[in-house]
């Protein structure tokens, strides 16, 4: 860890800085652990600064999946993005199915989104089942473009299979290449533009069933040898795509 990690507010800054109007605060960043004072800081500055926030965690359970719930509804958030599991959590598709056709009641009643991220365990077609099962306009996809590798599907089927029900949208860029001896590939993020993502094909196909409504830029960078160095490199890559996705989003 850095001597001083970016706090919310550090990171409302750069995304105002940067000229942008949404920010994504996930699991990275448990929302829904802070104090009724610390959300309403949180609120308070982003509203200041003219950010609107979307809120986002893991584990899928009725009970923290409502706490996330009250969370984005404290920040104003249209959107709860989940991914289902999380460590002793891993439930099969028809009790996910049974959860969330629980849960639509209160998503409807606060007029917000779940937005579930496609990630490594499930197939495409099992969330498109679950999203299918539930049937509600209030749960949806929140499409990432390299976890399904992790389940061995490629991106292009994924997103044939899930952009129709598509509500948000993770922007991460990749690179692939063999390993030196030839015997594995390596998976590895890229600023946005630089790898192997056509995001301008994708945004396209995205704005024609007009249910996604918000692109979050997500980098995965490989780490350097010294924090302050990866920090730096943080930065260049975020700078770097932010300047390639003001050409293709308007």
């Amino acid at each position: 860890m850095p001597e001083k990690p970016l706090s919310a507010c550090g990171l409302i800054d750069m995304v105002s800085d940067a000229g942008l109007k949404l920010l994504q605060i996930a699991d990275n960043m448990p929302l829904e652990g802070m104090s009724e004072e610390e959300l309403m800081t949180i609120c308070n500055y982003a509203g200041g600064r003219d950010i609107e926030i979307e809120t986002g965690s893991r584990g899928l359970t009725p009970e923290h999946t409502i706490e996330c719930l009250l969370t984005a509804e404290k920040l104003h958030s249209r959107i709860l993005r989940m991914v289902i599991d999380r460590p002793g959590f891993e439930p099969d598709p028809e009790t996910v199915i049974r959860i969330l056709s629980g849960l639509v009641p209160e998503f409807r009643s606060r007029k917000i989104r779940l937005a579930i991220e496609n990630h490594d365990r499930f197939k495409a077609r099992q969330f498109e089942q679950i999203i299918q099962s539930v049937g509600s306009e209030w749960v949806g996809i929140c499409l990432d473009s390299v976890n399904s590798m992790g389940a061995g599907e490629g991106f292009a089927e994924v997103s044939r299979i899930l952009i129709p029900y598509t509500i948000n949208l993770h922007i991460k860029d990749f690179t692939i290449r063999r390993v030196s001896h030839k015997m594995g590939i390596i998976i590895e993020g890229a600023p946005a533009g630089q790898g192997m993502l056509n995001i301008d094909e994708l945004i396209s196909a995205l704005s024609e069933t007009g249910l996604c409504r918000s692109a979050i830029l997500e980098l995965w960078t490989p780490p350097e040898p010294l924090v302050d160095d990866t920090i730096l490199k943080e930065q260049r890559w975020a700078s770097e795509s932010i300047k390639y996705l003001k050409q293709i989003i308007k």
